[in-house]
């Protein structure tokens, strides 16, 4: 065999080992991030946000029970609780967190149990309704350090 056929192979092989490994981030990418949400069954701001999430590429699993337990035991603090809690790529997501605001969570990767809109502020992603009439009133999302203490990460006004 030449040298210069084994170099031609081997940089095949190579180009092959990397579109092989690039094939599972390709089919990730195409199908959304998976988002897991625990609301009650019976909040029609938590089906609007998780419509939100849809319609911005995530994947989401619904759990129509849960949000108090799971929001406990994934460390969030009870003073920014809101009316659903979520799981996404190893954050706590609670409240109406805007998609774009997770996204870049996700990207940046901080040290943090992740992120909180408390309470249920008109104009937030699923609180944002015809019945609402446009009305947006100022809110913040929080990112939420693992001691518990809390900075704003995005503000709306």
């Amino acid at each position: 065999m030449s040298t210069q056929f084994k170099t031609q192979l081997q940089r095949r092989m190579l180009l092959a080992s990397v579109l092989i490994l690039a094939l599972p981030c390709a089919h990730a990418a195409s199908h959304g991030t998976s988002v897991e949400v625990w609301k009650d069954p019976n909040c029609g701001c938590c089906k609007d946000w998780v419509a939100h999430l849809e319609k911005s590429g995530f994947k989401v699993k619904v759990n129509q029970t849960g949000n108090d337990v799971v929001r406990e035991r994934l460390g969030m603090p009870r003073k920014l609780g809101s009316c659903h809690t979520a799981v996404v790529g190893g954050y706590v997501i609670e409240g109406h967190v805007p998609a774009n605001d997770i996204k870049r969570l996700l990207k940046e990767k901080p040290a943090a149990i992740g992120l909180s809109v408390p309470g249920m502020p008109v104009g937030s992603p699923g609180m944002d309704g015809s019945i609402y009439a446009g009305r947006k009133d100022p809110y913040d999302v929080l990112l939420v350090s693992k001691d518990g203490s809390s900075r704003v990460y995005q503000g709306y006004r």
